[in-house]
């Protein structure tokens, strides 16, 4: 597929996060691939994977676009979405239709920050659908500058400088989408369908969901958590009756 065809597919749809860590008991690429499927088969537009083994697995499973990354700690960077060229290079070769990097002001190893990066790997590889992952409106700005093919708010609220938030970024997906002249993915504690719906409204060209859908641990104790809340409140209003 062509960029436009890739980037047009994906308009209003749901792209799928499909990533486990070594510590999850769902980390492994063929239960990614099954998930990706499983996800495929639901309606979605697109997968979001991380590392070589799993976008293989994927690709090969699904009809999907896949965005893919390499999550990886270097010493001394706080950067771990695709921080190096050959992360860039890792998941290119391993068949990802669009390449997810983090886009933000935190140096990166080497010193070099989100934008300089992104212009860096569009130098090296002008033919790849970029991603900016940012955290903030100034990044998402620059890294359209320096030549993203597509800003997605993921890191909002995952740096020192970004407000943290129970829910989704709203406002900065409506400042970007009303400014940028690239499409703004919506990613980022998007928990409800409701919540998802709203960012297409606010001007997201797709939305990204991983946690809400991938992660059952985490859903199983927002239930759990849910449910010890109505016990204490309960159990607040029986002694209040005593």
């Amino acid at each position: 597929m062509t960029q436009e065809s890739i980037l047009q597919n994906i308009r209003g749809g749901l792209i799928v996060s499909c990533q486990a860590l070594e510590s999850e008991p769902l980390y492994g690429a063929d239960i990614m691939a099954r998930m990706a499927v499983a996800a495929e088969r639901g309606g979605a537009v697109g997968i979001r994977a991380n590392g070589s083994t799993d976008i293989r697995q994927i690709k090969s499973a699904t009809h999907l676009p896949v965005i893919g990354l390499c999550k990886r700690t270097v010493h001394g960077s706080d950067v771990y979405i695709t921080p190096t060229i050959d992360d860039v290079e890792e998941v290119l070769g391993a068949g990802a239709d669009m390449v997810a990097v983090d886009a933000t002001l935190r140096p990166r190893p080497g010193g070099q920050l989100g934008a300089d990066f992104v212009l860096k790997v569009k130098q090296q590889y002008p033919e790849i659908l970029l991603v900016a992952d940012i955290s903030t409106y100034q990044e998402g700005v620059l890294a359209a500058q320096a030549g993203a093919d597509v800003v997605a708010t993921t890191l909002s609220g995952y740096t020192p400088y970004s407000a943290e938030r129970d829910g989704p970024d709203f406002s900065l997906i409506v400042s970007l989408s009303r400014s940028l002249n690239v499409p703004v993915v919506a990613e980022g504690h998007i928990r409800t369908p409701r919540q998802a719906a709203e960012c297409l409204r606010l001007g997201a060209w797709a939305v990204v969901v991983g946690s809400a859908i991938t992660r059952p641990q985490e859903i199983t104790q927002s239930f759990v958590q849910s449910l010890h809340e109505c016990l204490q409140e309960q159990a607040a209003k029986g002694e209040q009756r005593a």
